[in-house]
């Protein structure tokens, strides 16, 4: 069994049904076993066009899938809750990002592990601080909460912000990101 982390995030129509449909589907893979989910964050978007705010959460998982077919899983529930990938970082129905597949270091065309991008993304980092507080990037060594105090530091952080009360999957109705 390894332990693996799943970025969740999305910000047209309903993100936070997708999350839950999603989870619930993962849920019942028999190769899958959800261990933790965070709390729900809003966040501004990173980099792309002009676009509404996201919904962002970590998942984490016990999986006996390869880390290949645990993509290819994700994928196939990001085209199931109407994912089109027009527009590198546009705005999207769900995206689940493989962000790390236990001490795993691989570097591929399509998967990279753990999730390139990580440690530059605070609306990533903050959700995976909530379900593994202990998990430090298996070549640098450092947890995810240096990684954010790191941006915090150079300025560099994505406004983000952990809707009170709210778990990943939860059903809720979401009020405007306080700017």
């Amino acid at each position: 069994m390894n332990r693996a982390a799943v970025g969740f995030g999305g910000n047209l129509g309903r993100p936070d049904v997708a999350f839950e449909q999603a989870l619930s589907h993962l849920r019942t893979h028999s190769a899958l076993t959800l261990v933790e989910v965070s709390g729900l964050y809003r966040s501004d978007p990173w980099q792309g066009p002009e676009q509404p705010d996201y919904l962002n959460g970590v998942a984490t998982f016990e999986t006996i899938l390869s880390p290949r077919r645990l993509l290819d899983l994700l994928h196939e529930e990001e085209r199931s809750a109407g994912r089109e990938r027009r527009e590198r970082w546009g705005p999207r129905t769900l995206d689940l990002d493989l962000l790390w597949f236990g001490d795993l270091v691989q570097q591929e065309p399509d998967l990279v592990l753990p999730h390139p991008r990580l440690p530059e993304r605070s609306f990533v980092l903050e959700p995976l601080i909530d379900v593994a507080p202990d998990w430090r990037h298996p070549e640098t060594h450092v947890s995810a909460a240096e990684m954010l105090d790191r941006l915090r530091r150079t300025g560099a952080v994505t406004a983000c912000e952990r809707i009170a009360g709210v778990a990943l999957g939860d059903l809720i109705e979401l009020a405007p990101c306080r700017r």
